[in-house]
């Protein structure tokens, strides 16, 4: 695999080629994927469903599969458990979120510290490791990354009708309660492929703060989804550089930029949208 240059000129190569590879993949989906999360409010149904991360893995290393499999499964089901609950009249979602986040985490907690047979890189999966991508996770980004931006086009109109007037995209004909599903759903999935790159307790970062950033400067919702991933590929070519010249985390140094980003365009005189 060839060299590739980030900010200041520095040249990388092997494992941090793979490295900013992974995160351009993370920054195409979850910039537009993200746009969504924010307009509807849905920072913490993220939350909930990286801090389910964690039992999915201990699912899958006590099935003996891949633990991105158990990843997949486990947040899916919550996603699905979610919709379900959420319909309930006897639960707000704040208190059903609350409960999932937090009771989820650490019963995945409680799990890994009963396989005393198996090592788990705990620190890794929660805070990630990005330096340590392989190839299969590279498919797995890339793939499973083109298939939610492929069906996020195609109900893109629907979800956008939804996140301005609920009730009104339902009086047009739009099935609101599927398509909340499916997005929930691809969140899930999103979440659960990505995992490895900023870790669970960063990942929904990525969803939040370029969208967030972009916001400032998009005069449509289609130019804000495509600023979001710019302020993505910023996040992760200024995260990586610093790790390699400070010697610092990867992941969380790919969200400590991307705040920075944020917070430098909400200066004073910096020109912005407010929406």
């Amino acid at each position: 695999m060839g060299d590739i240059s980030l900010l200041g000129g520095i040249t990388l190569d092997g494992f941090l080629v793979m490295a900013f590879a992974a995160g351009l993949g993370v920054s195409l989906v979850a910039g537009p994927l993200g746009c969504f999360v924010v307009w509807r409010r849905m920072s913490y149904f993220g939350a909930t469903l990286s801090h389910s991360g964690l039992l999915g893995v201990a699912i899958g290393l006590i099935f003996g599969i891949s633990p991105l499999i158990g990843v997949v499964a486990i947040c899916i089901a919550i996603a699905a458990c979610l919709f379900v609950m959420e319909r309930d009249p006897r639960f707000s979602a704040d208190t059903i979120l609350g409960i999932l986040a937090h009771g989820i985490l650490a019963v995945g907690l409680v799990v890994i510290a009963f396989m005393d047979n198996v090592r788990v890189d705990l620190m890794g999966y929660l805070f990630g490791d990005i330096l340590a991508v392989s190839t299969n996770d590279l498919i797995w980004i890339f793939g499973g990354g083109a298939s939610c931006l492929l069906l996020l086009a195609l109900i893109w109109r629907g979800l956008l009708s939804m996140s301005v007037h609920e009730e009104l995209a339902r009086v047009e004909g739009v099935p609101v309660g599927a398509m909340r599903l499916i997005f929930m759903l691809m969140i899930a999935f999103v979440i659960a492929i990505t995992m490895k790159i900023v870790g669970i307790m960063l990942i929904v970062s990525m969803l939040i703060i370029p969208p967030a950033t972009a916001r400032r400067f998009a005069h449509t919702p289609e130019q804000m989804a495509f600023y979001a991933v710019l302020v993505g590929f910023l996040s992760v070519g200024g995260g990586l550089t610093i790790s390699s010249t400070l010697d610092t985390p990867a992941g969380p140094s790919i969200v400590v930029v991307s705040m920075i980003l944020f917070f430098a365009t909400a200066m004073p005189g910096v020109a912005q949208r407010q929406s």
